[in-house]
């Protein structure tokens, strides 16, 4: 019991050590102001981030079966994108990302210049507490969003059918998305850690997370590796349940987390599309 309370203690006084982020804090604060007071550099972070999570997926969906261990996680093993499709959504995402996400930017950043970066860091547990924090509020904001462009045929049709234009996910559909819903998850990406006072540290950690987490769920795969494999008691939904709901689009509706799906009983698992075959 001593040795339980001590690796807690140990663990919660590394947590929340107040000079273990100040480092890179520094860094990023004395020598690169100028680029991270941007409004540029959220758009350049997210952008870069999003193709280059992308990019070890494509190389699987590449090499196809020639990576027969690689394969074998393959989701919808004889579905693979084609070349007109990778290049239709890197087209819309940056698109969507030069007409939109970009003057939207710049229009904020006229509206509300940036402030000052704070001298002190966050500490490791409030950077992690506020990334999860802003996951688990986009996670119920996006599942409203999402079930109501569902249910309303109208919203559907103008709005969100170019995203379901593939019943196989993969990575580089992860933004091929319509003009309304990039803003939309893009305002709420960015006024989520205004509410939740996070700091910038925590905002941009949590923007990288969150590029993943959707890269993940789109990729097609999943691995051993995945995070709805590192999260236990299925609280996380992952590629497998995202790749439900591109197959049944009446299931499934929670971006990241399993919650949301389970109280409104929209979840299904993998089992259920093989059963409706």
């Amino acid at each position: 019991m001593a040795f339980a309370d001590n690796s807690l203690d140990i663990w919660t006084n590394f947590l929340g050590q107040n000079s273990l982020l100040q480092p890179l804090w520094d860094n990023l604060r004395l020598n690169y102001q100028d680029y991270v007071r941007s409004p540029l550099f959220p758009v350049v972070l997210t952008v870069s981030s999003y193709f280059i999570f992308c990019i070890p997926y494509l190389v699987c969906d590449i090499m196809g079966d020639r990576w027969p261990w690689v394969q074998q996680f393959k989701i919808q093993p004889s579905y693979r994108p084609t070349a007109s499709s990778l290049l239709h959504c890197t087209g819309v995402t940056l698109y969507n990302h030069m007409f939109l996400v970009l003057p939207a930017s710049v229009a904020q950043w006229l509206w509300r210049p940036p402030a000052d970066l704070p001298d002190q860091a966050p500490r490791l547990i409030e950077l992690i507490v506020g990334v999860i924090g802003n996951l688990l509020l986009f996670d119920f904001q996006y599942f409203i969003w999402h079930l109501l462009h569902h249910r309303i045929r109208w919203l559907y049709i103008t709005f969100h059918a170019i995203h379901h234009k593939y019943s196989s996910p993969f990575a580089l559909a992860t933004q091929c998305l319509g003009g309304w819903e990039l803003v939309t998850v893009g305002f709420w990406t960015t006024l989520n850690p205004v509410i939740l006072k996070s700091h910038l540290l925590t905002t941009w950690v949590f923007m990288l997370v969150h590029v993943y987490v959707s890269v993940e769920d789109h990729c097609g795969y999943d691995f051993p590796w995945s995070t709805s494999r590192l999260i236990p008691f299925g609280i996380y939904g992952g590629p497998s349940k995202h790749d439900v709901h591109h197959q049944k689009p009446s299931t499934n509706f929670a971006p990241h987390f399993s919650h949301w799906d389970k109280i409104f009983g929209t979840h299904a698992d993998f089992s259920f599309c093989n059963a409706m075959k």
